[in-house]
């Protein structure tokens, strides 16, 4: 089997689930909207998924050290995902749609981290660009916002859940044919992650980068209601994803060009100079084509962001505990920000409106940047980052 033939249902597992993910990403809020449900209420129904990653992130990468495989687990969550996914479409109010969600979310949410951390090792072994492999997944996303987002607009928001089944079932068919990677870890011990903890610089780098992971996760959940705000359709809901993940998947692909040449810490504070500049902007539109036009900037944003902040807790963490740190970034990244970002966004969404949410978030983004700048001036996280790097 060739190195290409190899990495095929890896590409396509990526493309088919973050395809799965737009759907829920982009439309889950109209959807929720279309059930009767207010804004703070929605925000309560997209922090059940952030809180579920909290605990499914750590259990199913145990599941996947203890039994020593990767893809047996990411076929468990798929399972998951379609069982639980056809439950959780057909639940009615508050209540209902949060319990069954949290159980939907608890399936759903490690599969993407699964998917790049066998993304991360094939491109070691392979010795290829993980941004090559990565950026399959953001293709999917593209290509599922524009394609589903015309579907729905014409055929209504009611029926999401029939897309979502069918990139599911794809995604499910590819992993027959993955590769598996060896895992070589112990299971994670809790002296493992006690020692993450006491790393100064990792701990205080997650808690400065809050301040951007909070305005992405907020956007995540409300750009959709608020072009719906501006008054856009579902169909301009998909074209402002799919302008934004095409420029995130250019980011991903040409990584390999320039990402080596500065510390990683110094592309992060240019994402965050982005990110408050983007939400400024956003705050100050009032029509939803040009929040579409601005969507270019979320590559620049979220994909130089995520590949920096990636590659610098990579750096922080030794070797043997990187899994563990992987996870920690990721609850921090998609779980604690995500929950913050549902329940403040759309408590601010409802009672102030969309251009209130976004400027707050801009101010917040600022903080962050001006934070990340100061720590990297400070002596001890350029210190702990160069020991690590003569320690490899």
């Amino acid at each position: 089997m060739s190195n290409s033939n190899s990495l095929t249902p890896l590409k396509m597992l990526l493309f088919s689930f973050h395809a799965t993910n737009t759907i829920i990403l982009s439309y889950l809020p109209l959807y929720l909207k279309y059930k009767g449900l207010e804004g703070t209420e929605i925000g309560w129904v997209l922090a059940v998924g952030p809180l579920a990653s909290i605990f499914a992130q750590p259990f199913w990468g145990y599941m996947s050290d203890k039994f020593k495989t990767v893809k047996r687990v990411i076929q468990i969550c798929i399972v998951g995902l379609l069982v639980m996914g056809t439950l959780f479409f057909q639940m009615n109010g508050l209540l209902p749609i949060m319990m069954m969600g949290a159980v939907f979310y608890f399936f759903v949410t490690p599969i993407g981290a699964l998917g790049d951390s066998l993304a991360q090792r094939r491109a070691d072994d392979l010795r290829v660009s993980f941004g090559t492999i990565r950026m399959w997944g953001s293709i999917g996303f593209a290509v599922s916002s524009l394609v589903i987002g015309e579907v729905l607009t014409r055929v209504g928001i009611q029926y999401m859940i029939i897309p979502y089944l069918f990139f599911g079932f794809i995604a499910l068919l590819v992993t027959f044919r993955l590769t598996d990677v060896k895992v070589d870890s112990e299971p994670i011990q809790l002296k493992d992650v006690t020692a993450i903890i006491k790393n100064k610089p990792f701990v205080i780098f997650l808690i400065i980068i809050m301040f951007l992971t909070v305005t992405h996760r907020a956007n995540d959940s409300f750009i959709g209601l608020y072009i719906a705000q501006l008054g856009g359709s579902e169909g301009l809901v998909g074209l402002a994803w799919f302008v934004g993940v095409v420029t995130e998947a250019i980011v991903f692909a040409t990584a390999g060009f320039w990402f080596k040449k500065y510390h990683p810490l110094f592309f992060i504070i240019i994402a965050g100079a982005l990110y408050s500049i983007r939400w400024f902007i956003y705050a100050a539109v009032d029509q939803p084509i040009h929040i579409i036009s601005l969507q270019v900037l979320h590559g620049l944003t979220f994909g130089v962001f995520y590949l920096a902040a990636f590659n610098y807790v990579s750096r922080l963490i030794p070797k043997l505990l990187q899994s563990t740190g992987h996870l920690i970034f990721f609850a921090t990244f998609f779980g604690i920000s995500g929950i913050i970002g549902s329940l403040s966004g759309g408590a601010l969404i409802d009672s102030f409106g969309g251009a209130t949410l976004y400027f707050g978030m801009g101010v917040c983004a600022l903080i962050g940047t001006i934070l990340i700048t100061v720590y990297h001036i400070l002596p001890f996280g350029k210190e702990a980052y160069v020991h690590q790097a003569d320690r490899e």
